[in-house]
């Protein structure tokens, strides 16, 4: 899945003295210099500040400049804060303290998790902290996935803690979140004494085991003296290569133990050497393909987010006038409104996009893994295309398709080589129509149109998402989602023109990121508006970090598009399951306004769509946390799709102008049965559907 540290073991088993715990039960230590802890200053007070402080900071770096500047720091071995230069080098501390003290060193100033015993020392030294702000999730997993909304808002490096044992495996949903779409975290978790591992002592869990699978790396820790340069190894490889997370675990014996602090300045690992700058033979024949394509597409995926090479990116396609198809995490690398942008491509992408990978003669992806949601059925998938596949890992070159042009290497580097090698050769677009003849597919095969309804008298979620996105400053802004079916109805009508700023779980698919990364997502980026699009199914795994937002007075807005039911899942059954709906519609819902409420929440319920614009304008313009629940039709189908094993160009219910702005499927079969070619007509809604026991509209918090 990633460079995962070639030639390396996944697992660092850090030995060393074994003389650490004879000073294990030692008394507790001094507060460091610049302790807060005063007796004018109670403990409540004190802990309100040290989350709050935070929301009046500048928002973490955010121009290309500084994301650049971040990513060449990265790269060189640097810490990201001032490393040795702090007041703590050459004291004497506890290993807890050297935790702390080694955050700090890395320029950490917002720390996620949920304390507990075996983490009781750490979180002790946590508390003379002056320069870290700590977040109080409601649950482990809210805490990691609030780290990775953070790193994926601001390029940063995530960071959670947590103690051992149910703590440890609550953070694994999160841990594999992150890993599957390639986000920096660093997780701290609490283990048992070092004399117990093994016994099944109480609250002890082999997490560095559990964990093997889905991190980029883990850590052991057994000694001091490796302490801190665990810790710079850890942000060193989290922020570099593929980003990823990494695990330290930390027995709690250690914590207690003395040690000299001294920070390393430099990071070196024989064995984890990433490539950045690609084979410049192959970045020739890149070069000399694009150069004779007729048909040439680019797939944009979020390896070039990650590198920040979205302008190199826009230069290419807009210097060889090549169209773009997007990844749900590679949206935004081009902006929604470069003409050349075509959008989401695969199962619930457009017919447009997905004919224009079918009838490419040249396919440059860029940052992308051919994933299976993204390519259909892999034998038909670009059938006639030639391809150059860009990517950091060299594990993903060939591993679902195999490209003519593999290029080993960082986006941005390689993106801007092939750049500046068709300006010397003053190369020109070969064929002028390739881009009009996917510019008429897009006029006529649109994803919504303004007067196109299935079911008029209800809110169609299309609408209250395209009035969303035009009222949300698309630079100042952040969109995060749950996932299913309003995670797709948002990757298709919320437009978006800087990275970082649409924020999905798109590998694992995790129910449950959205909410939580939207408040780690507004803690990184404290002046943008952020949205989390949330289903009601979603929202319900981790609806209890409500109570972190409210007691962190971080506004963020949720908009749940709420249909009473596990809406994808149910769509599935209602088309490849001959409407057998198992376990699908809920039947004791609670009402999200009241339990909004019930949280300090602002909230209001919509069923009407003259209600949107009042209700959208109420949410955005709140001051504190809002909630808005939209009640859609259960029946209501996310189109167009194509069903699992198809090829990407049999297309589910797109929507034809040409034929007066109906749904129609060309090859297989449509929604409501029908041979092809026909129109399909929507599910009748009657009072059978489960949506329409939601309650009658409410308004609160006005």
């Amino acid at each position: 899945m990633t460079d995962k540290m070639q030639n390396n073991p996944a697992v660092t088993d850090v030995t060393g003295a074994a003389t650490d715990a004879a000073t294990a039960s030692a008394p507790a230590p001094a507060p460091l210099a610049g302790s807060p802890r005063t007796p004018d200053m109670p403990d409540d007070i004190r802990q309100h500040q040290c989350a709050s402080a935070v929301f009046g900071k500048k928002s973490a770096p955010v121009t290309r400049e500084e994301r650049l500047a971040m990513k060449e720091r990265a790269m060189s071995g640097k810490p990201f804060g001032p490393g040795s230069h702090t007041e703590h080098e050459g004291e004497t501390m506890t290993g807890a303290q050297a935790v702390i003290a080694s955050l700090e060193a890395e320029g950490v100033d917002v720390l996620f998790g949920y304390p507990g015993g075996q983490a009781i020392k750490i979180y002790d030294a946590l508390y003379d902290s002056t320069k870290i702000h700590h977040i109080l999730a409601r649950h482990e997993q809210g805490a990691v996935h609030e780290a990775d909304g953070y790193a994926r808002a601001t390029g940063r490096v995530g960071v959670a803690l947590v103690t051992s044992g149910p703590g440890a495996t609550n953070t694994v949903t999160g841990i594999a979140t992150a890993y599957m779409d390639s986000v920096p975290l660093v997780v701290i978790t609490g283990q048992v004494t070092r004399g117990v591992i093994g016994t099944d002592a109480f609250q002890e869990a082999d997490i560095v085991g559990i964990t093997m699978p889905v991190v980029k790396h883990s850590f052991l820790l057994q000694s001091t003296d490796d302490l801190t340069r665990t810790f710079r190894e850890a942000f060193y490889i989290a922020s570099t290569g593929r980003p990823g997370p990494v695990l330290i675990d930390i027995p709690s014996d250690l914590a207690g133990a003395q040690m000299v602090f001294h920070y390393p300045d430099s990071v070196s690992i024989p064995s984890y050497r990433p490539t950045y700058r690609g084979n410049a033979k192959q970045v020739k024949q890149a070069v000399e393909l694009i150069r004779q394509a007729k048909r040439p597409l680019l797939m944009a995926g979020g390896g070039v987010v990650s590198s920040h090479a979205c302008d190199e990116v826009v230069e290419l396609a807009e210097k060889m006038q090549i169209p773009v198809v997007t990844t749900l995490l590679g949206k935004a690398a081009v902006p929604c409104s470069n003409p050349l942008n075509l959008g989401p491509v695969g199962m619930h992408g457009s017919k447009y996009a997905n004919m224009a990978v079918t009838e490419c003669d040249l396919l440059i992806a860029v940052g992308a893994r051919f994933s299976d949601r993204v390519t259909g059925k892999l034998s038909e998938f670009a059938p006639h295309a030639t391809v150059i596949h860009i990517d950091i890992d060299p594990a993903e070159i060939g591993k679902v398709r195999n490209p003519r042009v593999p290029i080993v290497g960082d986006a941005q580097v390689i993106v801007a080589a092939i750049n500046e090698r068709l300006d010397r050769a003053e190369a020109t677009p070969q064929d002028a129509d390739w881009v009009k003849t996917v510019f008429a597919w897009r006029e006529r095969w649109p994803f919504y149109t303004e007067d196109f309804a299935d079911y008029p008298d209800r809110i169609a979620p299309e609408q209250v998402l395209e009035a969303l996105s035009n009222k949300l400053d698309p630079h100042a802004s952040v969109v995060t989602t749950e996932v299913g079916q309003h995670q797709m109805w948002a990757h298709q009508h919320v437009h978006r023109e800087e990275s970082r700023t649409f924020l999905s779980s798109g590998g694992l698919g995790t129910m449950g990121f959205g909410f939580p990364a939207a408040i780690g997502a507004k803690i990184g980026r404290p002046d943008a508006q952020v949205v989390c699009i949330a289903g009601d199914g979603s929202l319900q795994m981790n609806i209890q970090e409500m109570a972190t937002a409210i007691g962190n007075g971080v506004a963020v807005k949720v908009l749940v598009i709420d249909n009473n039911a596990l809406g994808m899942v149910h769509q599935w059954q209602r088309l490849f399951y001959d409407e057998r709906y198992s376990c699908t519609e809920f039947t004791a819902n609670p009402d999200f306004v009241k339990l909004a409420e019930a949280y300090g929440w602002q909230a209001e319920r919509i069923t009407r769509p003259d209600e949107i614009d009042a209700a959208l304008d109420r949410m955005l313009a709140a001051t504190d946390p809002y909630l808005l629940d939209v009640v859609i039709p259960t029946a209501q189908t996310v189109y167009p799709m194509v069903a699992p094993g198809a090829a990407i160009d049999d297309i589910i219910g797109a929507i034809d102008v040409t034929l007066g702005g109906v749904r129609v499927t060309e090859k297989g079969m449509s929604p409501a049965g029908e041979m092809a070619g026909t129109v399909a007509e929507p599910l009748p809604l009657d009072e059978s559907d489960p949506s329409l026991r939601v309650a009658m509209p409410q308004k609160g918090g006005e």
